[in-house]
């Protein structure tokens, strides 16, 4: 299925997946197997050793591996000759190309000035139904297709073309396909096997290469062309204890022990509790099952005080909550505020009022405000093109999508290859998802840095602290 819409649509190419082991990804050529061909007979037409070969395609080390007619086969440069991309002066080998020719990878390719022309906008991820990753990623391309609409309106012309490149597909299949690499700005992939090969072609290309959701690895310390979006969990904690540090400096702190075996947040909470020890920071440690009067003696009539769990469950943060009640009760004038995780902005549908009454802060990297005008209107518009919902969710994928496409088309269209996306650069405004980078290391990408505490005012105002 196949549709091509101008500026604001899709060119959509649901790419043929298929499964394979190998990932070396500088290859130079890929051959399609004819009936007779052996792979002895393949590495010497490329005039490059039988361990090459194999170490390009690593099924063939399998003790059952037979070639098949029609298998396809990655050429690795001469290992001699691993800069000039060596080539056999017999025929050059079919593969699956529109064309039938071989793109082979060349150095670098200087695009023309994209600050005076359409951005070529390409998406691979995973866009089917089969699953939540799918379903997901669907929603993250929409939020795209609605960002270059708007973008259209503004005066920024885009051509988009999305691949369906799902946790099987081997994407160096993908990367053949047409259009590929006229790309500007390629958002994905979703797994990390497909970043290095993905990474390389960017850097060949030369295009800008955005993986928006979380992976592992360090590519993106090694290729210049990354802006990786997602922060580790280590990363993002060591940013919430300094911003805890810095805004609660007069405070005493409490942490509460919830007795949840399956909380991962006892690093956060013995990471902070360290950093008190070091800077002479007294607090005190008390637990949801103590009696009343042992909870309450942990709490300071002096200082202000601010809590801290070791879980971010619901049913523990309920219990919680209603210890807190009693103490405020029984000691009237205690001030109390509370330092909270992402996850409970899940529940603030449920919880809002009490987060406004203790004060509370939610380290995050993003926002999701169903009363914003803005968010409203474009939950409406995702309805009225989609016939559907947004899926409930946080964050809102469709408004991520949207987010990230006006951060990066915006901010090419601005800066064209100069653009960093550095807090120097800002383009657009979020709805959700604030980006702004910083570079890894003089040789390495960019690494999304935005981190802000959501703060629900006594007064029942909402503020977001950016750091």
């Amino acid at each position: 299925m196949r549709h091509f819409l101008r500026y604001a649509t899709a060119f959509v190419a649901f790419a043929f997946a298929v499964s394979a082991f190998g990932q070396t990804t500088k290859w130079r050529d890929i051959y399609k197997a004819k009936k007779k061909d052996t792979i002895f007979g393949i590495a010497r037409k490329y005039e490059i050793s039988l361990d090459e070969l194999k170490a390009a395609n690593p099924e063939m080390k399998q003790p059952d591996y037979q070639l098949k007619k029609g298998d396809f086969v990655f050429i690795p440069f001469d290992a001699n000759h691993p800069q000039d991309g060596k080539k056999s002066s017999k025929k050059k080998a079919a593969v699956s190309t529109p064309t039938e020719e071989t793109k082979e990878a060349k150095p670098t390719v200087a695009k023309s000035d994209v600050r005076g022309r359409a951005i070529n906008v390409g998406v691979m991820l995973p866009l089917h139904d089969v699953d939540g990753d799918g379903r997901r990623m669907v929603e993250y391309y929409r939020g795209i297709l609605l960002a270059c609409d708007s973008l259209k309106k503004a005066g920024i012309s885009t051509n988009i073309r999305a691949w369906n490149v799902n946790i099987d597909a081997d994407i160096r299949q993908t990367l053949l396909q047409e259009g590929a690499s006229d790309c500007d700005i390629i958002f994905g992939p979703l797994y990390t096997k497909q970043v290095k090969p993905l990474g390389d072609f960017c850097r060949t290309y030369d295009i800008k290469m955005v993986i928006p959701f979380s992976i592992m690895g360090y590519e993106v310390t090694t290729n210049p062309q990354i802006f990786q979006v997602y922060q580790s969990v280590e990363n993002l904690n060591d940013k919430a204890m300094k911003a805890f540090l810095e805004r609660f400096g007069k405070y005493h702190p409490i942490f509460v022990d919830c007795n949840d075996t399956t909380s991962r947040k006892g690093n956060f909470t013995l990471g902070l509790r360290k950093q008190l020890d070091a800077k002479g920071v007294q607090y005190s440690i008390t637990n949801l099952k103590s009696p009343e009067d042992a909870f309450a003696r942990a709490f300071s009539r002096t200082q202000p005080n601010v809590v801290i769990l070791n879980t971010a469950r619901s049913p523990e943060l309920n219990t919680a909550l209603a210890r807190l009640n009693k103490v405020v009760a029984a000691t009237p004038g205690v001030s109390i505020s509370m330092f909270g995780y992402t996850e409970w902005l899940m529940y603030t549908k449920v919880y809002q009022d009490y987060f406004h009454k203790y004060d509370a802060y939610i380290p995050t990297t993003y926002y999701y405000n169903p009363l914003s005008v803005s968010t409203q209107r474009l939950e409406q518009n995702y309805r009225k093109w989609f016939n559907r919902d947004m899926q409930y969710a946080l964050p809102r994928f469709a408004i991520t999508g949207y987010d990230h496409a006006q951060f990066f088309l915006r901010g090419l269209h601005q800066y064209g290859r100069d653009f960093k996306g550095t807090k120097a650069q800002r383009v657009s405004r979020p709805m959700q998802t604030p980006l702004y980078f910083t570079q890894t290391n003089e040789q390495g990408g960019m690494q999304n840095s935005c981190f802000m505490l959501v703060h629900y005012t006594p007064k029942h105002t909402i503020e977001s602290l950016n750091y």
